[in-house]
């Protein structure tokens, strides 16, 4: 599936916004996402099924000051 995928465009086969996570390494990681500009919670990612074409957006937290 052809997704944008933090604005690059990524060939990645998956169905749902959890298989994209998986597929990057980020399975277990604190991160936030987003799926066409709105914001997905964990919870609810295992059942965010993405189309081609879609932008995903994965964000990681960071420390600062």
């Amino acid at each position: 599936m052809k997704l944008l995928l933090n604005g690059t465009p990524r060939e990645i086969d998956a169905r749902t916004l959890t298989d994209v996570l998986l597929a990057e390494g980020l399975g277990t990681a604190k991160v936030a996402t987003a799926v066409n500009g709105s914001f997905v919670p964990a919870g609810l990612r295992a059942t965010t099924e993405l189309r081609d074409g879609d932008a995903v957006e994965i964000v990681a937290p960071m420390q600062g000051g």
